[in-house]
């Protein structure tokens, strides 16, 4: 929704309305519906209409004792400064809600604490959620930074609509990085990292207080592959080489070992000597990512872990 023009105003004050009548009020979507005498089609349209606009915030106080243990443990196991794991939220699927959820709290309190001032962001799907999980909020004077290229194919999964995304709800100062994420050659790496605004954005880096990134799989399936930034016979050779999991165009084996493949010199993104100079927080989950997550820890190159309760369970079992 908009906050320009009348009847764009009236719809949003109708929805905040519905939205006060239903989660506060506590009326169900039917009494909401005879309290504003409109059709109980459009009242869930106008309690939707104010969820999507972040109007809406649910907050859960309490702790998971499961959860604070699996934090500790990961904690003491890895050396992590941060580490939040998410109850079980009953997803048949990848957990995006849970991982959605614990990465907005986490964009949360960066924005009020003010302690960053540039904040690095990766690509992939549990990004996405998260950001989709924020409210609108002002973020002051908070910037935020693309950590790799992205160019792709296929426009739906263009890790720029994470960073796009995340201006658009806090409408703060986004720098991104229009180039691919894979160069064709180690010389056109160089002519694209020379290019005015790209090398600006590298250059900035070395001010990023903290980067919230995602952790990929290498399998088939894996978001480097799905989204068209490499080819799986690309990534296979990876796989031989003995990866489990990758991070902003590095891949690690099983025991947190980089692992160099043809294109490695071709990737654009963080060297991982200067990621290891930052606070790197990953945020991952799922049944798909767990051997991926355990390899990326294993490197020592993560400050920070937001996971879900199911994958807890076995990131901490040795």
């Amino acid at each position: 929704m908009t906050k320009t023009g009348s009847a764009n105003s009236a719809d949003e004050m109708l929805a905040v309305r519905a939205a006060c009548l239903h989660f506060i009020s506590g009326l169900t979507q039917s009494e909401v519906a005879d309290h504003l005498q409109v059709s109980r089609a459009k009242a869930h349209r106008l309690i939707a209409a104010a969820m999507k606009a972040g109007y809406v915030r649910v907050s859960v106080e309490g702790e998971v004792a499961n959860c604070i243990r699996y934090e500790e443990q990961l904690r003491g196991q890895h050396e992590l400064t941060y580490c939040d794991v998410v109850p079980d939220l009953a997803e048949s699927a990848m957990p995006l809600k849970a991982l959605g959820y614990g990465g907005a709290r986490f964009l949360q309190q960066q924005f009020e604490s003010r302690e960053a001032l540039m904040i690095g962001i990766g690509h992939g799907r549990s990004l996405m959620a998260a950001v989709n999980e924020l409210p609108l909020v002002d973020t002051g004077d908070i910037q935020f930074m693309s950590l790799l290229g992205g160019l792709t194919r296929r426009f739906t999964a263009n890790p720029h609509d994470v960073i796009h995304r995340l201006a658009e709800l806090t409408g703060a100062e986004a720098y991104v990085l229009p180039v691919p994420f894979l160069a064709n050659s180690v010389e056109d790496k160089a002519v694209l990292l020379a290019q005015h605004g790209v090398a600006e954005v590298f250059d900035l880096m070395s001010s990023m207080n903290v980067a919230l990134v995602g952790i990929g799989s290498v399998d088939r399936e894996a978001q480097l592959v799905t989204s068209r930034m490499l080819k799986d016979e690309e990534l296979q050779g990876v796989r031989d080489a003995g990866a489990s999991g990758e991070l902003l165009g590095h891949f690690f084996d099983d025991q947190g070992k980089p692992v160099e493949s043809p294109f490695t010199e071709r990737i654009i993104a963080p060297s991982l000597d200067s990621l290891r100079q930052h606070n790197i927080v990953a945020l991952a989950g799922g049944p798909e990512k767990v051997d991926a997550i355990r390899a990326v820890l294993n490197s020592g190159v993560l400050s920070g872990l937001i996971t879900d309760e199911h994958t807890a369970t076995k990131l901490v079992m040795r």
